[in-house]
């Protein structure tokens, strides 16, 4: 069985380039390291390509669903416990500062609709997730928060500057090391390189 890697988003110009689909830009930044070849799945409702990690066949799944829909597009690919244990799914995460990225697994969704969505969907919470942090740093390097509805929608909705873009890349590289040490030597070690 394939390893599923799915980046959470919305889908849409208006959203393009917006922390909330910072997952998505993160797996299509991984799909240009392997020259994937993005296509239409109307019954998964999601852009889907397919790529080799060393020998393993990996299946890279940008649900075109919204955030809080992700579920359905993960739902035909995800049919068992033990075919949760090669999703990885990667999300904005706004309780880590920008730049801030970790490796977890088995956890609740913290809130996040789209993880919500997955988890309700395939029915288990044992699978890994790549959160990578979008809340704003202060001069000082310390985390801030936003605090309050408004606060939150302007910080997941506002669009990345040219120079956090540049961080996102070096991200991206980071994260598909890490990713091909989860295919190649599992979780664990894939955790301990990457966090």
């Amino acid at each position: 069985m394939s390893y599923i890697f799915v980046g959470l988003g919305n889908p849409g110009e208006e959203y393009e380039g917006t922390r909330h689909n910072t997952g998505r830009i993160l797996l299509t930044i991984l799909g240009k390291q392997y020259d994937a070849e993005w296509k239409e799945d109307k019954k998964l409702s999601a852009k889907v390509a397919k790529i080799k990690v060393g020998k393993s066949p990996v299946t890279l799944v940008l649900p075109d669903t919204f955030m809080n829909n992700s579920g359905k597009s993960i739902k035909p690919l995800v049919t068992s416990i033990k075919g949760a244990e090669k999703l990885v799914v990667v999300y904005d995460d706004l309780d880590m500062p920008f730049g801030n990225c970790k490796i977890s697994f088995n956890r609740s969704s913290g809130g996040h609709r789209g993880l919500e969505s997955i988890i309700k969907a395939i029915k288990t919470e044992k699978f890994a997730r790549v959160r990578v942090g979008i809340s704003p740093k202060t001069p000082t390097g310390k985390m801030k928060k936003p605090r309050g509805e408004d606060a939150v929608m302007k910080v997941i909705m506002g669009k990345f500057k040219p120079e956090e873009m540049l961080v996102l890349k070096k991200l991206g590289k980071k994260m598909s090391e890490a990713l091909e040490t989860f295919v190649s030597g599992g979780l664990e070690k894939a955790m301990t390189g990457f966090n």
